[in-house]
């Protein structure tokens, strides 16, 4: 798959998961809502429910800005299985200035963003490498 078919699946899925690293090494993945912009993908800290307002994925991309977001396609026709990984360097912003353009992309994806705009912070995540696996 190239990186064209790629950004365009992911682009297409609904859902994805955001893996980070915390500082002793242990994976974090969460599944998140997205928005992607060419090799941008946004992910905002939203209203639903969370156990805690410091969350793990924040605290790990500050001590290290290395994510992965993945999205995939499962069907009982496997001919149609696929998956997309993106592997960039994440930033989180805070400032309403910034996170308004993202919060807008959201907003585009996702209905309800646009009755219940996240509050963020927003977390940015510059795409800099496309890989992925098709079946057909």
């Amino acid at each position: 798959m190239d990186s064209e078919d790629a950004r365009r699946r992911l682009g297409a899925a609904r859902v994805a998961r955001l893996a980070t690293v915390s500082a002793d090494g242990r994976p974090h993945l969460v599944p998140i809502t997205f928005a992607a912009d060419g090799d941008l993908v946004y992910t905002a800290v939203d209203a639903k429910p969370k156990t805690t307002t410091r969350l793990r994925r924040l605290a790990n991309i500050r001590g290290n800005h290395r994510v992965a977001v993945l999205a995939d396609h499962y069907d009982e026709d496997w001919s149609a299985l696929w998956w997309v990984r993106a592997d960039g360097e994440a930033a989180i912003l805070d400032d309403p200035a910034e996170m308004a353009g993202p919060v807008r992309l959201l907003a585009g994806r996702y209905p309800q963003y646009r009755h219940s705009q996240p509050a963020g912070p927003v977390i940015a995540i510059r795409v800099d490498r496309w890989t992925g696996w098709s079946a057909s």
